[in-house]
């Protein structure tokens, strides 16, 4: 019960904000999910949020998590098998070509230190700042490596956020062209779910399925740093003394980290959708999960926008910042031309 006191305050902030985002929505043509995002981070930056509040605002990635597990009763399945093969191509292509080219662009050209390339390679290519804590024991990263880069993915997360939408609508994308896009390129999850639903529902859906196929790439791309580490000496990777622990590179401690990295509410997002493709669920059905994951979605997206603190990206490092910046406008601009062309 003490543990349910401490996430109140924060979930009462979360069910308002997103409330306010809803009825703002209702009465304007924004969409109350961008609402909700924007106010939480106007509140966040404006108002003095307390700590007692932190705890309940945290669970913002459960309730995206829950949301995007009940979205599976939305998504049909012979769409999904129709893009199948492409779709995975492009997954995989895209997740191979970012690594690459941050990896490269860390060292040639920012002469980033090795160990925070690496970090800032695996949150560009798969997902965010889950993918950085993943990754940073395996390449023996430090803590400050770990700030750097957490800051610089955060604030391109806010960014993308919203330049992502008006990007799509100058460029006049369809709907499944605009989500599939930004499944490819965008960082983090709630990000580009955010963006999708943003766009259009159409776009929030394909945006989510693509952003949930590269998340399970997680397992693999820790294990392929981990095979890259290990063994490297200290004369080529900086200052190993002050780095932290890996879990060893016995077997089971490789099975524990892929397990440990993987998007577990894949699982439920394909278990939904594949109980309502199977026509076990009625119409009535679908439209209240349609209308739960709605909701928790703008729980999540308030939390979202709670989230950002514009003081704290401001202290990310100069070069972070440019790797991703230059790593997030090449892989745009090859997604978007083999998207468009595949789809």
């Amino acid at each position: 019960m003490a543990g349910i006191r401490r996430l109140l305050p924060g979930l009462a902030l979360l069910i308002l904000v997103g409330a306010v985002g809803e009825a703002v929505g209702a009465i304007t043509p924004l969409n109350p999910l961008v609402v909700a995002i924007a106010l939480g981070l106007v509140v966040a930056n404006v108002a003095d949020v307390p700590q007692t509040f932190r705890p309940g605002i945290a669970t913002q990635k459960l309730w995206l998590e829950v949301g995007i597990v009940l979205m599976g009763a939305r998504i049909a399945l012979d769409s999904v098998l129709s893009a199948g093969l492409p779709l995975l191509l492009s997954v995989l292509g895209i997740v191979a070509f970012t690594i690459g080219v941050a990896e490269v662009l860390s060292r040639r050209l920012f002469g980033l230190q090795r160990r925070l390339g690496s970090l800032l390679a695996a949150g560009a290519s798969i997902c965010g700042v889950s993918a950085v804590v993943a990754t940073a024991g395996t390449v023996r990263a430090d803590e400050e490596q770990i700030a750097y880069a957490t800051s610089a993915i955060l604030l391109f997360d806010a960014l993308t956020l919203f330049a992502y939408p008006v990007a799509g609508q100058l460029l006049d994308l369809s709907g499944q062209v605009f989500g599939i896009w930004a499944g490819l390129s965008m960082f983090s999850t709630g990000p580009v779910t955010a963006a999708g639903f943003a766009y259009s529902e159409t776009a929030g859906q394909w945006a989510t399925l693509t952003k949930l196929t590269r998340n399970v790439l997680l397992g693999a791309v820790v294990l392929a740093y981990s095979v890259v580490y290990t063994g490297t000496d200290e004369e080529t990777v900086e200052s190993d003394s002050d780095a932290t622990d890996t879990d060893g590179t016995d077997s089971d401690g490789t099975l524990r980290r892929l397990w440990q990295g993987f998007p577990k509410f894949v699982l439920g997002f394909v278990s939904v959708m594949l109980l309502a493709s199977s026509g076990a669920l009625t119409g009535a059905e679908i439209d209240a999960l349609t209308r739960a994951y709605h909701y928790l979605f703008l729980a999540a997206f308030a939390g979202l926008g709670l989230d950002i603190e514009v003081e704290g990206l401001r202290r990310t490092g100069v070069g972070p910042v440019a790797l991703l910046f230059v790593t997030l406008v090449i892989v745009s601009v090859v997604s978007l031309v083999g998207v468009q062309s595949l789809f």
